[in-house]
């Protein structure tokens, strides 16, 4: 290593050229990175759809799903299940474990489902698939004054097929109508009339109704293709089908007998656009898509097609590559000013030329990671921005140790070329096992379960290549710059404020450290007792709410998402009634803050209310005014939208989320159990729990009553007659739920032939009661002659959990800022073992964000003992020792003190991400007593008393671990100060090694000196006691020891 560093320092023009190659390299790497909100995730989910026209939940959960989820157990990669069965259909939703192949999975799993004995006959294919991840790029609406919604829905296919024929578009979806059928609509006293039946009916539409090859003629000059082209795909085609032809030659046509007519499907769905019909549109980006370029190819067909257009615009009601610039542009313009706090710091404290040549490392280093990163997937997104900044400050940290030290060789009167060899090789050992010990403490994100480990593991990806990089500039680039510049000459300026830098570094170390050394030394049961003191406060401040704690931080949103459940079989009038509430609430309240507001901007510039799918389903989307230009916080009018419209008594729940909840609600808890009565019972209790908390809000579950059934029991008399249960309940179905004749496609639409009762002879129990019931015999008989009936409540959706019943029950936090973990931790321990005790049948499991805080804490337990040994074995190896390494970790939880009491200051809890940052935080420690130790042991080669070695070790490396710490913190701080909302839930993990590193320079400097006293004492006595001969301080340290083998070697 030593030619290396020699030949690169006498011959800068190599310097040069390796400079300029991670430039152009660098550059290129830069300008070909993708955009995106977050790192990009591969798809971990496979699900499974399965459609049963008719079936019940009940019948779907046993004939189906139970089938399917005894096979999937026990699969390799399959972390867990979940399955919900529905009226008409099921979903089951396969999580694969972390790192395991989904493709692996996915033929695993279409294995498991084909390995199924039997299904119904009448269900469809399961259609089994991987759930691809997509990221939103621009919402839009199509929408006008007074036009139909056909109108709008044919725009808005027009534009999902044009945005599609643009490159870098692929995924773009089209909601907000039902869906279109065609509606053969009969009546009872016209079949009665023409004496014909459902079946017949469906049976005449059917077989005419068609499009098939009757296979082809070949002549000898060439074949010719039969074909039957008689396939109507408009209502008005099928009118003249002839259902009957009476004896008498007379022929009785559809549109005799029924209303035949081209309709919306009876579920509604629609949606609105401030007010007005809309229909909506979404644009997404797969992970090989840039979302910025996805977004401004959409704006610019937008901008084009209103041009054109003057009845129906596009308004674009979300722009979310707004909230990506905002955000990168706010996170570079905190590194950058992480750069130059870095820089002034460097020029204040070291010489104004060596100031430079230790900055010049940061570009560098960057220039050196961006020629990576996009070859592993890293995108410029709100991460891996976050880790270039927390790296910025660590960057100069081995420059400043090399330059300081190389310094004080040429000081000697060394010349330049051998000061800049013999400063680089003497600290090499120590600043490589110091840049080694922060990265493998940082590659503990690889390792962590969940989205943490996900997302963090890119900042891992940064921080490890971009730190690499450094360490082969330190060694290689600066001293080559040093040694040829005028750094090491007396040509070298100084101004005015490197005079006053040295004054007030000097004074620090001679007035102020240098003493408290002494007395810390002297005085070292006082010290260590005060220092425990302080640790076991914070910890107790913790524990005791003064420092307050959470699983995750709330995410900045420029939306406010309200979700409306209601009663099933509720009339879709008094949905859209409560949903329209919510509407003009939140408008009132944008008058509120928008006189609040900087230049009285609007607040909320659109809303989209969705009153749908389904009877009982309502949605309203509140986007807001970007982040950046916002004075409120997106939770603040949530809030305020809550305090206007409360609860609806009606209502099964009312959602009003005004944040990203990273990793789910926080408060989340499954209820499983295969007795449904106590599952419902358990249920109904937690809720009134959750409800006295005034801490919580959006209180509800996934198990919402079932609509009204009205359950048939045949009469004897209809066994009498010849019926079968079978037989009646499918007339009664054809009916009242219609006969499905066919199934086509008309342009992307999948069209739906129905053959039933209109809507006026199905929308009374007494419909039902006097429906005739074809006999056996030809008879017609009152359906009320041949059954009874009672009316109950079923279930509308059956949920399992690992192949096991559940009911997942939900609640959000009022305040953002309140404790989740603290109330969940009374739900888990007061008033859970209550219930179960109730209940015994029950358990729970504690999902969301609970979840996910311990997939990481499960996960950092088992890897957090390897890290830590590997640590220690880098350490022991540098030093040839086997209790230093010891010290430097003892010293590690009492970096929390400054955590704690940082997070305090702030006035943000304790959560996950600070946890992490502690992690980061060990090897940023460790670096600062390398540079200690290294010194120490150093001086003690040099013959110096031990005591004197120890103080000289402090007072020689004072500057340099003043100047890496302050560095560090001066390239956090603008991002900790950073009052932006976008920027708030990445200040718990900036605080954390922030505080941490101000604290750890305070131990380094004090206590690791007091540590490695009270260590030398039990050697000392130790060996005393062991071999009955008291040895010098000196003799019992490993430094010491080396260089008595050294000599014995020499002497072989």
């Amino acid at each position: 290593m030593r030619n290396i560093i020699t030949h690169f320092i006498k011959y800068p023009v190599a310097v040069n050229v390796v400079v300029i190659g991670f430039f152009v390299l660098g550059m290129i790497g830069m300008f070909n990175m993708r955009s995106s909100f977050f790192p990009l995730q591969d798809s971990k989910f496979v699900s499974i759809v399965v459609v049963y026209p008719g079936a019940s939940p009940q019948e779907m959960e046993e004939g189906i799903v139970l089938k399917i989820e005894d096979n999937i157990r026990g699969l390799l990669g399959v972390d867990r299940f979940t399955s919900s069965s529905k009226e008409n259909s099921a979903a089951i939703t396969i999580e694969a474990e972390k790192g395991y192949d989904i493709d692996v999975l996915l033929a695993d799993v279409k294995n498991a489902v084909d390995k199924v004995p039997s299904f119904p006959a009448e269900m469809e294919p399961p259609v089994v698939s991987k759930q691809e991840t997509l990221t939103n790029a621009i919402d839009m609406v199509v929408t006008g004054d007074n036009v139909d919604l056909k109108v709008l829905k044919a725009q808005a296919r027009r534009v999902q097929t044009e945005l599609r024929n643009i490159e870098g578009i692929s995924q773009v979806d089209v909601f907000g109508f039902p869906d279109e059928e065609i509606a053969i609509s009969v009546r009872e006293e016209v079949l009665r009339s023409y004496g014909l039946s459902f079946t017949e009916i469906a049976q005449a539409v059917s077989s005419a109704n068609i499009l098939v090859t009757g296979g082809s003629v070949k002549t000898e000059e060439e074949d010719y293709l039969i074909r039957v082209k008689n396939r109507a795909y408009y209502a008005q085609d099928l009118e003249q089908i002839i259902v009957k032809a009476l004896p008498d030659g007379t022929k009785i046509r559809l549109n005799q007998v029924a209303d035949v007519e081209d309709a919306w499907s009876e579920t509604p769905d629609r949606s609105y656009f401030n007010g007005k019909p809309s229909v909506s549109i979404n644009v997404k980006t797969t992970n090989k898509e840039d979302l910025i370029s996805a977004a401004e190819k959409t704006l610019a067909f937008v901008e084009e097609f209103n041009a054109s257009s003057q009845s129906i615009r596009l308004e674009v009601t979300r722009d979310s590559s707004i909230t990506i610039i905002q955000r990168t542009e706010l996170l570079l313009q905190n590194g950058i000013q992480g750069i130059l706090l870095v820089i002034f710091f460097l020029s204040l404290f070291l010489r104004p030329r060596l100031a430079a040549w230790v900055a010049f490392g940061i570009p560098i280093s960057f220039m050196g990671m961006f020629m990576f990163v996009d070859y592993m997937d890293v995108t410029i997104n709100v991460l891996s921005l976050f880790g270039m900044i927390i790296v910025i400050g660590i960057l100069v940290d081995d420059g400043i140790v090399i330059a300081e030290n190389i310094f004080e060789h040429y000081n000697k009167g060394k010349n330049r070329i051998q000061a800049a060899v013999d400063g680089t090789m003497e600290v090499l050992p120590a600043i490589t096992s110091a840049i080694l010990t922060t990265l493998i403490a940082f590659s503990t994100f690889f390792f962590l379960d969940g989205r943490i480990g996900e997302f963090f593991g890119e900042v891992t990806i940064v921080v490890i290549l971009t730190l690499s990089f450094s360490l082969l500039e330190a060694f290689i680039v600066l001293p080559a710059h040093i040694a040829h510049s005028k750094v090491l000459t007396p040509d070298q300026k100084t101004y005015r404020f490197n005079v006053w830098g040295d004054k007030v570094m000097n004074g620090m170390r001679d007035r102020i450290y240098v003493p408290v050394l002494h007395a810390a030394l002297k005085y070292k049961p006082i010290a260590f007792a005060i220092i425990i003191a302080l640790f076991l406060i914070t910890v107790g401040a913790m524990q005791g709410g003064v420092i307050r704690g959470t699983f995750f931080p709330v995410i900045a949103s420029d939306q406010v998402n309200v979700s409306l459940k209601m009663p099933q079989g509720v009339n879709p009038a008094e949905t859209d009634s409560l949903i329209t509430l919510v509407e003009e609430a939140a408008w009132e309240v944008n008058k509120e803050f928008t006189a609040k507001q900087t230049d009285n901007k609007q607040v909320i510039e659109n809303t989209i209310m969705r009153v749908g799918p389904g009877t009982a389903n309502a949605s309203l989307t509140i986007n807001l005014l970007p982040g950046e230009e916002r004075d409120c916080a997106s939770t603040d009018i949530s809030a305020a939208i809550f305090e206007h419209i409360g609860t609806f008594p009606t209502a099964e729940s009312l959602v009003i989320d005004g944040g990203s909840n990273f990793g789910g609600k926080p408060v989340s808890i499954s209820l499983m159990s295969n007795n449904i009565e106590e599952l419902k019972a358990a249920k109904v209790e937690l809720k009134e729990y959750l409800k006295t908390n005034a801490l919580l809000r959006d209180i509800g579950d996934d198990d919402p009553s079932g609509i009204k059934e009205i359950r048939l029991e045949v009469k004897e008399k209809a066994y009498n007659m010849g019926m079968t249960l079978n037989s009646l309940v499918s007339q009664v179905r054809s009916g009242f739920n219609g006969l499905q004749v066919q199934r086509f496609q008309r342009g992307e639409d999948e069209i739906i032939v129905w053959v039933r009762y209109g809507l006026e002879g199905r929308s009374s129990i007494q419909h039902l009661d006097e429906m005739r019931i074809l006999t056996p015999s030809g008879d017609r008989i009152p359906l009320k002659e041949l059954a009874t009936y009672t009316i109950e409540r079923g279930d509308i959706s059956i949920n399992h959990l690992d192949g096991k019943r559940e009911i997942l029950i939900e609640a959000d936090l009022k305040d953002p800022k309140e404790s989740a973990s603290v109330i969940v931790s009374d739900i888990r321990t007061e008033f859970m073992p209550q219930l179960i005790q109730k209940y015994p049948s029950i358990s729970a499991l504690y999902e969301g964000q609970n979840r996910e805080a311990s997939k990481v804490q499960d996960s950092a337990a088992k890897v957090f003992p390897i890290i830590l040994l590997l640590i220690y074995l880098v350490i022991a190896f540098t030093f040839r020792s086997f209790s230093q390494p010891l010290l430097l970790i003892i010293m590690v939880p009492f970096a929390f003190i400054g955590v704690g009491w940082g997070h305090y200051i702030h006035d943000f809890p304790v959560n996950i991400l600070s946890l992490l940052g502690i992690i980061a935080l060990i090897g940023i420690i460790v670096n600062d007593g390398l540079v200690f130790i290294s010194k120490f042991n150093g001086f003690l080669k040099e013959g110096m008393h031990y005591d004197e070695a120890i103080l000289l070790a402090g007072s020689n490396r004072f500057r340099a671990i003043f100047l890496t710490s302050v560095t560090t913190i001066a390239g956090l701080s603008p991002l900790i100060f950073e009052s932006s909302r976008q920027a708030q839930f990445l200040i718990p993990m900036a605080i954390s090694i922030a505080y941490g590193i101000g604290i750890a320079t305070v131990l380094t400097l004090v206590m690791l000196p007091m540590l490695l006293s009270v260590s030398n004492s039990i050697k000392v006595h130790g060996t005393w006691l062991w071999t009955g001969i008291k040895p010098s301080k000196e003799e019992v340290e490993t430094a010491i020891l080396e260089l008595k083998s050294e000599s014995d070697a020499e002497g072989i």
